[in-house]
């Protein structure tokens, strides 16, 4: 009753054309397979260890109504599919079916975990649906990203714990670190569960209910609740995967210039990266274990929901405690000046 892995995570969109582009153009992607059903039709997209399913039709409209385009489902592998719905039940999740016959568990909000089998699906596609396979499309293409880091989901303030236990107990994730920021006023808090096989990271993050309301109330307002705030890209050079990234056509977030000023103070030795990290826009932080490069993109989408983050890890195993706070603030500047 653990999860091994992501299998794939499912972008639900209005309009299939756009979304694709934005992932395939823009960052790299190549199609790879289609799969048609009664209500709705998807596309699976990949790159390294990453898959997206992108998913339009009538079939999805209540959740775009609700939520807007966003991440809808985060499957996962199981060793034992049975073991772990029943074990998820046991926790309070919901257990359904989808049109194929896996199991689906709820998650958060209306985000589900559709449980597959470690090894499942025929040519690297996950198993659960049929798949048509894209002509000549390679089995492993590759780009700039590597896998998926991790996944940051917006929790409701007061509920961490919570849904920190839920993993626990339904999938065998167990906690691997917590943070909590003040910006002014307001504040968040956050824990990182992980499996076993370190391959499925959540971030979990949520507002501090007992101060003033700021980006994470406004992401669950836009949201209409609980959902996927980030997907966080692992990529081997981040400097150039920005430069690649910002020239076809992707947004990012802007980092002032004074906080490169602190950046040489605070990590002496990257004083002679600081010009090129800076030009860059790059956040960086560090740990015990190595140097942690990053940054955020603004969410391509109309309501202002998911986005999507570079990450390139030079030995680190954190989050960058000190971007947690250049982030939040960071968006916190794009939410007023937006406003």
């Amino acid at each position: 009753m653990v999860a091994h892995d992501i299998a794939y995570v499912e972008l639900y969109t209005r309009d299939k054309v756009p979304a694709i582009d934005y992932f395939v153009s823009a960052m790299g992607f190549t199609r790879v397979a289609d799969c048609v059903e009664i209500d709705k039709s998807s596309v699976l997209l990949r790159q390294g260890d990453v898959q997206l399913v992108v998913t339009s039709g009538r079939g999805v409209w209540k959740f775009l109504d609700e939520h807007g385009e966003g991440i809808s489902d985060i499957a996962l592998t199981c060793d034992d599919v049975t073991a772990t719905a029943a074990a998820a039940a046991v926790a309070g999740a919901r257990v359904t079916s989808s049109a194929q016959g896996a199991p689906v568990v709820s998650g958060f909000g209306d985000v589900s975990h559709t449980l597959l089998p470690v090894g499942g699906g025929t040519d690297g596609l996950p198993a659960g649906r049929t798949w048509v396979p894209t002509p000549d499309a390679p089995l492993r293409p590759t780009g700039r990203i590597q896998l998926l880091d991790h996944v940051a989901i917006c929790l409701a303030g007061g509920s961490l714990g919570e849904y920190a236990d839920f993993y626990r107990d339904a999938f065998g994730f167990s906690r691997y670190s917590s943070e909590y920021v003040a910006v002014g006023g307001q504040a968040m808090d956050s824990i990182v569960v992980r499996s076993d096989s370190g391959r499925v990271i959540f971030t979990l993050v949520a507002p501090d209910p007992g101060k003033d309301p700021g980006q994470l109330d406004a992401f669950l307002d836009r949201n209409g609740g609980e959902g996927v705030q980030h997907l966080a890209f692992l990529v081997e050079d981040i400097i150039t995967s920005v430069r690649e990234f910002r020239d076809n056509g992707v947004d990012f977030l802007a980092t002032p210039g004074t906080y490169y000023d602190m950046l040489v103070e605070r990590i002496a030795d990257l004083r002679e990266e600081i010009d090129e990290l800076k030009d860059a826009q790059v956040l960086a932080d560090r740990d015990e274990w190595g140097h942690l490069l990053q940054l955020f993109t603004r969410s391509p989408y109309e309501r202002n929901t998911l986005f999507f983050e570079l990450i390139q890890r030079r030995g680190s195993r954190g989050f960058g405690s000190a971007n947690i706070r250049a982030l939040y603030e960071a968006v916190e500047r794009d939410r007023l000046t937006a406003g």
